[in-house]
């Protein structure tokens, strides 16, 4: 077996696991350990009691947090037109249309979301083979092809998270 850390063990030693915590207690218990250098992360999982082999029983979506994640949004937009202008409103941080895929066509990728309007997915569609392993390809199950750019934009710079749950959780806490 592993040898684990002393600030590990002390944390550990704070939790009774007969006892089922509330959320805030669970949050409080979460943040009473000494912050470490690098950045923490907490793991939520919730038993849903679906059947995700039938298909009426599947969950996907997004979600904004309402606080966010902490994290910034690089976005960039495909757009011509009011759309263009539209996006530049909404706090997007590169905006084009033509020249925007030219430069993404070069090699430029200093953008982690990129969201096009439907009448521009044509001339993006022959980036698919340099977005698609990135992740960077538009699409519209996840909201980045829209014509609304401006609440597209908006939740990216919350930072939407995708949620897809396709198995249910195996494992106990």
């Amino acid at each position: 077996m592993a040898k684990v850390s002393k600030r590990y063990a002390a944390a550990k030693d704070q939790i009774d696991r007969s006892k089922v915590y509330t959320v805030e207690e669970a949050v409080d218990l979460a943040k009473k350990p000494a912050p470490l250098n690098s950045t923490e992360t907490v793991e939520v999982s919730f038993n849903l009691n679906v059947d995700p082999r039938h298909a009426d029983q599947q969950i996907r979506g997004a979600m904004v947090l309402p606080n966010g994640t902490g994290k910034s949004q690089v976005v960039a937009v495909v757009a011509e037109g009011d759309k263009a202008k539209e996006a530049e409103d909404a706090g997007a941080d590169f905006v084009g249309s033509d020249e925007l895929i030219q430069k993404i066509q070069g090699g430029w990728f200093d953008f982690d979301v990129l969201i096009a309007t439907p009448n521009m997915m044509g001339k993006l569609g022959r980036l698919g083979r340099v977005l698609g392993p990135k992740g960077l390809m538009p699409n519209p199950k996840t909201g980045t092809v829209t014509m609304d750019i401006a609440n597209a934009v908006n939740e990216v710079k919350k930072v939407k998270s995708l949620t897809v749950l396709t198995k249910p959780a195996t494992s106990t806490y």
